[in-house]
């Protein structure tokens, strides 16, 4: 086995695990609303932060507008 062969079995190796990786990303459903979720974390945490300050939220803002 000389280095080409060796590049060539990390190539596909590597390729494999990042269509895995896209299969498990975007194609399973239940990973969906998971994936949502842990999307609007950094948004609930400014949420909370301004709700302790008796802020109101941008949202909030809007309804009364």
């Amino acid at each position: 086995m000389d280095i080409n062969e060796l590049r060539s079995i990390v190539t596909v190796v590597s390729f494999a695990t990042f269509l895995g990786i896209v299969w498990w990303a975007y194609g399973v459903r239940k990973n969906r609303q998971r994936f949502e979720e842990a999307a609007q974390l950094p948004f609930a945490d400014i949420e909370a932060e301004m709700a302790e300050r008796g802020l109101a939220s941008r949202n909030e803002q809007r309804k009364t507008s």
